[in-house]
């Protein structure tokens, strides 16, 4: 029997999953470590991680995973990469990380890519870059220059984690359009990275690492990489993509008008469009979606909140000790639409883009504490991350996105039957949750990659909607009204 592996390097863990390349059919899934990897935020509104954490624990997935489903290291046909999106490695000539890797929810460069989106012009951002510099690896890399210069001598390439845990598999320093146009250094209307940017931010593009097909052969696995994993030396890597873009494609969310959530660490809604839309003021950001061909135009449209489950493992580990993600959604569940006034803002894990990069912090508002038990706010917390993405599909829905069915991976906070109700209920759409996830996604990739799976559509055979959520009339006033005082009160904390 032959398989495809795919990894996922999130910020909570490393995930690892094998599908049977036949059949399609996911057969074993695993997360290293146990408890969730360290984000170390050596001053406010800094997130750093160690990209050689990220490389041990896939060493350790890897390992967890033959414990779990017994297969040959030669029965690998493909490897495919997921990883978080937006984070900075800077490695040496001997491919040596410089410093820690500044990851996706660390605020550190928003004032830097500000200042680049007034002074490029607006016009220029929006039309060339579809964002503003704001937040992201290419502003990241100007802090670096400007605040670290000892370190910024040494570059000899920065890269995306993905592209770093692919270096360490293939000894290949590459990246691809997706992942350049996530760092903003993509110009779509020039099809071509963006001289102009790099030479407002003093940048050399000898930095930036050559290009790879996101669907194709990128390397080959290092016999050194090999044996740390147990596989066998020369397995291509066939696919890399950012957990968003990825998260889209593990769902079939291919196609202008599609739509995927996913809800791990932070949460997102993202939609495929055939045309370069943009937000005006870059709340909602557009990138270059997985299929992007030069005959086949495909943007995708990401809608990011940061506090998502982040906030449910911080209640969880702060006040909820004990129970377990289980216990904790049905304590939820025990409580009304509303949770009798107390609203939760989950916004406490940096520079929201929906907020215009605003840090507000996280709030509790409406707290009684004659009346509310920790289950409601298990409640409150819950629909505050959802409230958060609506607020954000408002958004999208002004661009033109329509919003009729998402599609999202039964797994995270989709396993919440209160959190994947109240989100039907508020966006008004049908939510479909399927048998999959950001690494079973990756060994899909790496199927089509690899040449194994002839087109998309045999990429997906294997794949079951698990559970079907539709609106509920009867409660949708209820969560309705509850969302716009939650909105009000919004309004009230970013004034």
């Amino acid at each position: 029997m032959k398989y495809l592996l795919g990894y996922d390097i999130g910020s909570s863990s490393v995930k690892a999953a094998l599908l049977e390349a036949a059949t399609g059919k996911p057969v074993a899934s695993v997360f290293s470590p146990a408890t969730e990897m360290q984000i170390v935020s050596p001053q406010p509104g800094f997130a750093e991680q160690d990209p050689e954490l990220w490389w041990s624990e896939l060493i350790n997935a890897t390992k967890k995973l033959k414990h779990q489903f017994s297969f040959q290291p030669g029965d690998i046909i493909a490897i495919g990469i997921s990883y978080q999106m937006h984070g900075l490695v800077c490695v040496d000539k001997n491919y040596q990380p410089l410093r820690p890797s500044i990851i996706w929810c660390d605020s550190r460069a928003v004032d830097i890519g500000n200042k680049a989106f007034t002074d490029l012009g607006e016009a220029f951002c929006l039309q060339h870059l579809l964002n503003s510099p704001g937040n992201f690896t290419a502003s990241k890399l100007k802090w670096v220059k400007d605040n670290q210069p000892a370190v910024y001598e040494k570059i000899h390439k920065v890269m995306l984690p993905g592209d770093y845990i692919a270096l360490k598999l293939t000894g290949v320093a590459a990246t691809t359009i997706s992942g350049l146009s996530e760092g903003i250094f993509w110009d779509f209307s020039n099809q071509n990275i963006s001289a102009k940017l790099l030479d407002y931010y003093s940048i050399d593009e000898k930095l930036l690492a050559s290009i790879v097909p996101t669907f194709g052969e990128q390397g080959r696995l290092l016999a050194e990489a090999a044996n740390l994993l147990g596989l066998t030396p020369g397995i291509p890597v066939s696919y890399r993509a950012g957990d968003q873009p990825n998260n889209a494609f593990s769902l079939n969310v291919l196609e202008p008008g599609e739509i995927a959530a996913t809800a791990g660490t932070s949460g997102v809604i993202y939609g495929v469009s055939e045309s370069a839309d943009y937000d005006k003021l870059s709340r909602v950001n557009t990138f270059v979606h997985v299929n992007y061909t030069d005959a086949d135009l495909r943007y995708g449209i990401l809608l990011c909140v940061n506090g998502t489950g982040i906030l449910n493992s911080w209640l969880r580990r702060n006040f909820f000790s004990g129970l377990s993600y289980e216990e904790i959604n049905s304590g939820a569940a025990k409580i009304a639409v509303g949770a009798e006034g107390l609203q939760f803002y989950p916004f406490g894990n940096g520079a929201e883009r929906i907020l215009v990069n605003k840090n507000i912090g996280g709030h509790l508002q409406g707290l009684d504490f004659n009346r509310h038990q920790w289950e409601h706010v298990a409640r409150a917390a819950q629909e505050g991350i959802v409230f958060a993405l609506h607020y954000g599909a408002e958004i999208m829905q002004r661009m033109g996105v329509k919003l009729t069915t998402i599609r999202a991976g039964y797994a995270n906070m989709f396993l919440s039957d209160v959190f994947a109700g109240t989100f039907a209920n508020a966006t008004n759409c049908v939510v479909e949750l399927y048998n999959t996830d950001g690494a079973i996604g990756a060994a899909r990739g790496a199927g089509f990659g690899s040449g194994y799976y002839a087109n998309f559509a045999e990429s997906f055979s294997g794949m079951q909607v698990i559970k079907r959520i539709e609106p509920q009339p009867q409660i949708q006033q209820q969560v309705n009204e509850t969302y716009q005082r939650w909105k009000k009160g919004l309004f009230n904390l970013i004034q």
